[in-house]
């Protein structure tokens, strides 16, 4: 695995016993060796992913682009074939620069207003309103509202 990843063997044991924190893109690597997402590197417990979870349960995640409050809506990502997110972007808040990936994106506006920029298009999206594109087209995201905005976000296949 470690020639895999290009890192030496010595450095997995030193991941493994806790010893050094590998980069993100190292865990990107490493949880395509082993047919996993890198959020799963982050739950506490390796346990069966429960069918149901409450609020206290959902993953906090984060992303160094974006300003909003994200928790993942599932405890293991796996081979699922979605990630789910509750989010919750403050006024002001959002994501820094477009961006992309493989994949589509689907969400419905909880609370608030969201606006949405795909390509050259601007969209926003008012409370119980939803969404769908292709994650291939650069986007990006902001709470240009004075109140919080919620959303439920799913993106297929899981990312990150």
């Amino acid at each position: 695995m470690a020639d895999e990843i290009g890192v030496t063997a010595s450095y997995i044991s030193q991941i493994e016993h806790g010893k050094v924190s590998p980069s993100l893109a190292t865990l990107k690597k490493l949880a395509k060796a082993v047919d996993r997402k890198t959020v799963d590197f982050f739950v506490d417990e390796l346990i069966d992913d429960p069918i149901v979870l409450s609020e206290k349960e959902w993953t906090r995640v984060s992303h160094p682009h974006w300003d909003a409050h994200v928790r993942q809506l599932v405890r293991i990502v796996g081979n699922k074939l979605m990630q789910p997110f509750y989010t919750v972007i403050e006024p002001g808040g959002g994501t820094r620069e477009p961006y992309s990936h493989s994949g589509e994106e689907f969400g419905i506006v909880l609370d608030g207003e969201l606006t949405l920029r795909v390509g050259d298009d601007t969209h926003v999206v008012p409370r119980n309103s939803s969404f769908y594109y292709s994650s291939l087209i650069p986007h990006s995201w902001t709470n240009e509202g004075k109140e919080p905005c919620r959303v439920v976000w799913v993106i297929s296949p899981p990312s990150w």
